[in-house]
């Protein structure tokens, strides 16, 4: 199962939320497998991985087997990414299978239950081929107009991965980060939300990420989220990913 995690805003908690992911089902016991397409490099970072050798966008070009092309980091498997994949939209430019290109290299790996995609802040290829080779989709999003205002762009490119490349994706919901309870603002915003996530055809998940250093702080050091398990960060991961795992069935 694939799943890729996607907002084309920055600072919404997409890497944050990828690797709360991989962290949860590391603590299960279920093998996943990260895969960093984001030319920052920010989940590789956050996991502790080796940035050079083969990489995301190695395995897309043809360069490096997808297979490997893994490495274990931190507690995780993951395919690093690379700044390099900023140039993607001109390296595929001419290449009729573009949209194809993960999909095809992530289909020669097994082994792995589930795989995370962090895909990067902004909608071109990279962003195309992230929701082409996945069953699910995750939209962490911010409660300010900024992120709600860039839904109704991610959804037209949702829209139209659905037509023509991957009609079988699925939008699981949109999960709500940096959430203050008591700000007048977040609970007016939850309702905006709410109301975009009826035209995507999707839900806001019940749990919201409350806003707290201790979100931040084990992606600074390259440690999982669950290692303090009584944190907020770490109990309302888990409380999403229960949540998650009820709504794809087990």
């Amino acid at each position: 199962m694939i799943i890729t995690v996607i907002n084309q805003k920055g600072g919404t908690g997409k890497t944050t939320t990828a690797a709360a992911m991989l962290a949860y089902y590391s603590r299960e016991n279920v093998k996943a497998l990260g895969v960093d397409l984001d030319p920052q490099c920010n989940l590789s970072l956050a996991l502790g991985a080796q940035r050079s050798g083969a990489n995301a966008l190695g395995i897309m070009t043809g360069q490096a087997n997808p297979s490997t092309a893994i490495q274990r980091a931190n507690y995780t498997d993951v395919i690093a990414g690379a700044p390099e994949l900023s140039a993607a939209d001109e390296m595929f430019s001419k290449d009729i299978g573009k949209p194809y290109k993960l999909r095809e290299a992530l289909s020669q790996i097994s082994g792995y239950e589930h795989i995370i995609i962090d895909a990067p802040p902004a909608l071109g290829v990279l962003s195309v081929n992230a929701l082409t080779a996945a069953d699910y989709v995750v939209i962490p999003c911010q409660a300010d107009a900024f992120s709600v205002q860039g839904l109704s762009q991610l959804a037209d490119t949702i829209e139209q991965v659905k037509k023509y490349t991957n009609p079988q994706l699925k939008i699981l919901g949109i999960l709500l980060t940096r959430h203050n309870q008591r700000a007048t603002l977040s609970r007016d915003m939850r309702e905006v939300l709410e109301r975009e996530a009826e035209k995507l055809q999707t839900v806001v998940f019940d749990t919201a990420i409350r806003e707290s250093v201790t979100a931040k702080e084990p992606i600074a050091l390259q440690e999982s989220i669950f290692k303090d398990p009584t944190t907020n960060a770490a109990t309302d991961y888990a409380a999403f990913m229960e949540e998650l795992t009820k709504q794809i069935g087990g």
